[in-house]
């Protein structure tokens, strides 16, 4: 019985020390494996400008790191030419990055950098850095715009608020022989494949100039104080997660971004240089970042103002109709709750016409007597009103026959609250209403405010927005 006894735990004990020994190996494997990847991953990091040159890039090798896009945090080595200006005496809080290429037809360039500046006050310009780009590999073309802009703009270039810059074509990968996704004719592929690595490098070179970003177009208008429109809806935004903000719905214009990632974002475009447009690879991007779903704001603050197109001197009429040129007066929109009578159609719910996203209320065909209202959480003053129904694609659900009306002296609960008496401020013109001067034209303090149907029609109705600008809050 002691033997048996004996033999049992010893047994144990070989069961044990095998366990604890099988733990010991798999713990040394896995350390291994990790120091391994992690090996690769840096060892990859490090040679993509290489791979990309020889154009043998596999994005699928690359896919198990952008669940930690961090690997890709690090710049890019590569040698930046100094056409005007010098590196930034201290950082910015945004940074406008334009890529520049010769054009068969037109060239907007100067005016996109005079709009920029002329639509800044002196104030935003403090805060302000513009890097231009020159991508083209005709060193004769470069040097005659760099003559253009140091003239026309000199002083911005002494205040260091303007460089120019060049990267030499020995950093750029092969751009014949790629792949043609989407059936894109070859010289098709190599334009947008070279756009891509243009702006991979615009992008490493301003990671480390302010806190934001917005990438540009070489051919675009600003809105007057866009500066100071963008620094509003970051603050708005404060606290809530986001990657891209879009303040033009046009390409890849107006796009906002964290400047620490833009080294992550630089990486992503040369990796898959070769796959598909640029603004298609900026959508991927932000996906992965986990940001599903477009933010975008209006009115834009960025207008497409080329006729030709730097492609072959296609033309190209693409216009944003969200873009307002006095984009400086952005509303308030004070906090409201929001409800209608009308028949909602799927998930384009009452909320989604107050707000600044590009998203809108759609109703199914209103009768006489229907109603969108509005019940702020507090009364308030009010200066400007303004809202537009329909949009671009359907331009006959607009509201036909309506009034704007606002309202004071709030009864019932919370959730039902409602005004006993309102005050019409005057009819919706083609879809459309906006009064100024509301403060002078109304002696009481607003509760709530409603649009009201006036007319039954068998159109639908698309509330696009409402905005509401406010003055003083009244005494409590």
């Amino acid at each position: 019985r002691h033997k048996l006894k004996y033999f049992d735990k010893m047994r144990c004990l070989r069961k044990r020390s095998a366990v604890s020994f099988l733990g010991i190996l798999v713990v040394c494997l896995l350390f291994m494996n990790l120091y391994i990847e992690d090996s690769y991953v840096l060892e990859g990091d490090k040679q993509l400008i290489r791979e990309t040159a020889t154009h043998q890039l596999n994005p699928e090798r690359y896919v198990h790191s952008f669940k930690d896009l961090s690997n890709f945090s690090g710049s890019i080595n590569i040698s930046y030419r100094y056409l005007a200006g010098t590196p930034l005496p201290r950082k910015r809080y945004l940074t406008i990055g334009l890529s520049s290429v010769k054009r068969k037809k037109g060239n907007y360039l100067l005016e996109t950098i005079k709009s920029i500046f002329e639509q800044s006050s002196y104030e935003e310009l403090k805060e302000i850095a513009v890097v231009v780009q020159l991508a083209d590999f005709d060193s004769a073309w470069c040097e005659g715009m760099v003559q253009d802009i140091s003239q026309k703009f000199a002083h911005h270039i002494i205040a260091g608020r303007l460089i120019v810059i060049h990267v030499p074509e020995d950093y750029y990968p092969v751009l014949d022989g790629l792949k043609r996704n989407y059936n894109d004719p070859e010289d098709r592929v190599k334009f947008r494949s070279k756009q891509n690595v243009d702006y991979a490098f615009l992008l490493n070179f301003c990671a480390n100039l302010s806190d934001y970003y917005v990438m540009l177009e070489d051919d675009v208008r600003c809105s007057k104080n866009f500066l100071t429109a963008v620094k509003k809806v970051i603050t708005s935004r404060e606290g809530s997660y986001w990657v891209t903000l879009e303040f033009s719905k046009l390409g890849y214009i107006g796009k906002l971004y964290h400047s620490h990632d833009l080294p992550r974002l630089a990486h992503f475009l040369l990796m898959f240089y070769q796959e598909m447009p640029c603004d298609w690879l900026l959508i991927h991007f932000r996906g992965l970042l986990a940001q599903k779903e477009v933010i975008r704001f209006k009115p834009s603050l960025f207008q497409h103002m080329g006729y030709y197109s730097s492609y072959k001197g296609a033309e190209n009429k693409l216009k944003d109709d969200d873009f307002e040129e006095e984009s400086f007066d952005i509303p308030d929109n004070p906090p409201a709750n929001l409800h209608t009578n009308m028949n909602v159609f799927e998930n384009y719910e009452a909320s989604k016409a107050y707000s600044s996203i590009d998203e809108y209320f759609w109703g199914k065909a209103p009768s006489t007597g229907d109603f969108y209202g509005i019940v702020f959480e507090k009364p308030i003053k009010i200066s400007k009103i303004k809202v537009v129904t329909g949009t671009e694609d359907r331009q006959n659900d607009i509201l036909h026959h309506g009034a704007l009306e606002v309202g004071e002296k709030i009864v019932g609960s919370k959730k039902g609250r409602q005004c006993t008496t309102y005050l019409r401020l005057g009819e919706f013109k083609n879809g459309n209403f906006e009064i100024t001067d509301v403060e002078h034209k109304v002696l009481f303090d607003i509760n709530c405010m409603r649009i009201l149907v006036t007319k039954s029609q068998k159109e639908w109705l698309i509330i696009r927005s409402i905005s509401v600008w406010t003055s003083q809050t009244p005494n409590q």
